[in-house]
């Protein structure tokens, strides 16, 4: 008998459909062969990559933290406290909240780590998880890995992908244990409402659920929209898991650093698995993130960065027939609709061919995907450059119109 015969169902069926369709698209050495051949990456959520991109100040911190030597040894497996602490100013000024250091805060290595770490202690083998579709591809597959069952929801694409109650109603069973949210969405940008959330908070409340809310593009927030964590909204700090990142608000997605906070009776629990299984997050790291929270004029600066570049992206890209799209509304992504110039995977393997640009199939993130592509705009730090494979993309498009008679 193999090792594969003896691993659980739901690791032997990871590989296929859905997450087969990430793995080519997102993972492993795929990429750095492509990078090798001259091929334009636009598909990995990570600002200005490939360039390097680490504020110089944050560099300085983390070189004179290696001189003395401390990052050879651990930090506290639920993070460094004074990173804790300084994670607690962030949330505390922008939410309110009353956050202890000590209490509700866990730093992980990244915030990918963390959001399977956020479910752990909530689900049991078929157990149910609601997850809006089009969404991150982890809130399908980490619920498959705990054995539970990922329930995608279709999000209201009439209404600019708002949350439909509606149809979270119609998905819940008495199996139902958990909704994972990402707010903003990844793939689509959208900023869901303080409306719309007071709706699935109520909802959630009244089936008596979990919420694990990933909010790892929540700094760059544009066009006024209001962003609100949903564990400030009436009773859902008892109930709420909120995960976040240095990776993309930051851009030092490379230092893997994200955090976790929740009420002390969700997070005395984490705490107490956190040896095991998160082990503790690279010191040298914590010194560079600590570094990079306290610079407050630079995550400004970036957010008129990547604004310029979302801006860009739509002026260019909306302007192709066969194109349909919205501004972005938060991040650095780009949500194109391109279902009339073929099926998503094919608009990704025409665009590889002819414009040398891999883009992410929007399948991956779920059935509502499909149809669909997701350009990271905020990729490549030279702006000129970026600009140049935009119109390479968009150049590439209407030919494949000018080939279903679109034009």
């Amino acid at each position: 008998m193999d090792a594969r015969t003896l691993m659980k169902d739901e690791w032997r069926t990871i590989k296929g459909g859905l997450f087969d369709a990430v793995a080519k698209a997102d993972v492993g050495d795929n990429v750095g062969r492509l990078l090798e051949k001259g091929v334009d990456i636009l598909a990995w959520a990570d600002p200005f990559f490939p360039d390097p991109a680490i504020p110089a100040p944050v560099q300085k911190s983390m070189i004179e933290a290696l001189e003395t030597g401390l990052p050879a040894h651990y930090s506290m497996p639920i993070g460094m406290q004074e990173l804790r602490k300084t994670i607690t100013s962030k949330v505390v000024r922008q939410t309110g909240l009353p956050l202890d250091p000590s209490r509700n805060v866990l730093v992980t290595p990244g915030s990918d780590s963390g959001l399977l770490f956020a479910m752990m202690p909530f689900l049991d083998r078929m157990d149910e998880v609601l997850v809006p579709d089009p969404s991150y591809p982890s809130n399908f597959l980490n619920p498959k890995l705990l054995g539970a069952i990922a329930v995608a929801v279709p999000l209201d694409v009439k209404n600019n992908y708002a949350l439909d109650i509606q149809a979270f109603e119609r998905a819940c069973t008495p199996k139902t244990k958990m909704v994972v949210l990402t707010h903003p969405n990844n793939p689509t940008t959208t900023v869901f409402t303080k409306e719309n959330l007071i709706e699935l908070c109520k909802f959630i409340i009244r089936r008596n659920l979990i919420l694990v809310c990933d909010q790892a593009f929540e700094d760059h927030i544009f066009d006024g929209h209001s962003f609100v964590a949903p564990a400030t909204l009436e009773g859902m700090w008892e109930r709420t898991v909120t995960v976040c990142s240095i990776s993309k608000g930051l851009g030092l997605s490379g230092l893997r650093i994200g955090y976790i906070y929740a009420h002390e009776h969700i997070m005395d629990v984490l705490y107490g698995a956190a040896v095991n299984i998160i082990g503790a997050s690279s010191t040298v790291s914590s010194i560079g993130a600590i570094s990079a929270l306290g610079q407050h004029d630079y995550l400004t600066a970036l957010t008129e960065r990547h604004e310029k570049r979302r801006s860009l992206a739509y002026e260019i890209f909306s302007s192709i027939p066969g194109v349909r799209m919205h501004k972005s509304e938060s991040g650095i992504l780009s949500w194109l609709d391109v279902s009339r110039l073929g099926s998503d995977s094919e608009v990704v393997a025409y665009l590889l061919e002819h414009a040398n640009v891999l883009v992410n199939a929007g399948s991956a993130y779920g059935a509502q995907g499909k149809g669909h592509i997701r350009i990271v705009t905020s990729c490549i730090d030279d702006d000129l450059r970026a600009e140049a494979i935009f119109h390479k993309i968009a150049h590439a498009l209407r030919a494949l119109g000018e080939q279903k008679k679109l034009i």
